[in-house]
């Protein structure tokens, strides 16, 4: 059988179940062979976050898992939060990227669109979400929400009512904010 650019996708199919064969990993199942073009493109999007050269954003995937990843911001300079720093999971769907990551904060974050749990209120992460996103785009999306939130939409009535008292409100993030433990 050939392709539209003429290649024989026999030999393209043979080749790709003899290396499948001869690896020591288990056999795909249909389930896994519905995500790889998912794979893929988190594959590339760690490369691409790897290689930008951005030292304020970081996230790579949690053990051996493509689909869980760990992210960290830093709060930007001239912000109440400069100088903090924020883990966050990330949970990609199977069908990423035309549905967007679970995205939450796992350290404390004091902030008008982030409630108790983490949870996180941006509209690229419900109903504005792109599949020209990627996990670089919402990092730096999260880390501008963290200077400019929507207070007319708060998850956190407190931090929303305090905003406007920037030096109150800095030290609200200062008494909440745990610093993340260095290995």
């Amino acid at each position: 059988m050939t392709n539209m650019n003429g290649h024989n996708q026999g030999n393209n199919m043979a080749v790709t179940a003899m290396a499948i064969a001869s690896s020591k990993q288990p056999l795909p199942t249909a389930k896994s062979v519905d995500t790889l073009p998912v794979l893929k493109r988190l594959q590339s999007e760690l490369m691409a976050l790897m290689m930008s050269g951005d030292s304020l954003i970081s996230a790579f995937p949690e053990e051996d898992n493509i689909f869980c990843w760990k992210g960290t911001i830093t709060g930007s300079k001239d912000t109440v939060f400069e100088g903090t720093e924020y883990k966050l999971s990330l949970s990609f769907p199977n069908d990423y990227p035309f549905k967007p990551p679970k995205v939450k904060f796992e350290t404390v974050c004091f902030h008008p669109n982030v409630d108790l749990y983490g949870n996180i209120c941006l509209d690229i992460l419900q109903d504005k979400w792109s599949s020209a996103y990627d996990v670089r785009t919402i990092l730096l999306s999260i880390q501008s929400l963290l200077g400019e939130p929507n207070t007319s939409s708060p998850l956190n009535t407190q931090a929303a009512s305090l905003w406007s008292n920037q030096e109150e409100y800095r030290k609200m993030v200062e008494k909440l904010y745990k610093p993340i433990a260095r290995c």
